[in-house]
């Protein structure tokens, strides 16, 4: 039959898998660090999965595929709702919210016994609150962080909040494209330079993403870096 079903773009796809977790009937996976529509008679064409996508890779096209099958949909979710319940007791699911421990020596005294001082240069700082246009933003170095990293990183403030704005946020949890607002505070204020924060997890790609974009949307030719923090911590690059 022919029917409206979604179009992935590959070129265009990112990998972060915020387009899977949108689906609620599982007709995408990630495979090969690509989002792919596995499962036709699973996509009802409604295309919960678009506006998760940071990158612009799904698209809408009408073309001969199989019927939507409503049964089949919910029998895979009672099958994946099992199957999490397994995981979870097993330490798995999600690479983003793995269980893990990290065993720290916690009689070893930090590294200086300076009482640690806030870096945090502004008010507010999460990215669906900040203005885009604000003071502090004038000749500013803009830190765009996730979440996770003040935490998972522990000199964060010293090491990269010192002398810049910060914002953070986290496409997951927030569940919206940054996009547009990162390139109106780059766009709209005299910005010196990014640095973008990461986590290692695939989420945290579509920070990283939206802050790509945004220095292109922009129109300008700004310094900017990418740092990914492990989840024990450490910068990997």
């Amino acid at each position: 039959m022919i029917r409206k079903i979604i179009k992935i773009n590959e070129d265009k796809c990112n990998g972060c898998g915020l387009c899977a977790n949108a689906c609620h009937e599982g007709a995408i996976e990630i495979i090969d660090g690509k989002a792919k529509l596995v499962r036709e008679n699973f996509c009802d064409g409604f295309g919960d999965c678009l506006p998760e996508c940071p990158t612009g890779a799904i698209s809408f096209e009408e073309r001969e595929a199989p019927e939507y099958d409503e049964k089949a949909v919910l029998e895979a979710k009672e099958r994946k709702k099992m199957d999490e319940m397994k995981h979870m007791h097993n330490g798995g699911g999600c690479p983003g919210s793995h269980i893990k421990q990290f065993h720290h020596n916690e009689d070893e005294p930090p590294a200086s016994s300076v009482k640690p001082v806030s870096r945090l240069g502004q008010w507010p700082c999460q990215i669906k609150l900040v203005p885009t246009q604000a003071p502090f933003f004038e000749g500013a170095k803009l830190l765009i962080a996730a979440d996770c990293t003040s935490y998972a990183y522990a000199n964060m403030h010293e090491d990269f909040m010192k002398g810049k704005i910060t914002v953070i946020g986290c496409p997951k949890l927030d569940a919206v494209d940054y996009t547009d607002k990162l390139t109106a505070i780059i766009r709209d204020n005299d910005i010196k330079s990014v640095t973008i924060v990461r986590m290692e997890v695939p989420c945290c790609g579509g920070l990283q993403m939206a802050a790509e974009n945004a220095l292109k949307e922009s129109g300008k030719f700004i310094p900017w870096q990418v740092v990914t923090i492990s989840t024990d911590g450490r910068i990997l690059d």
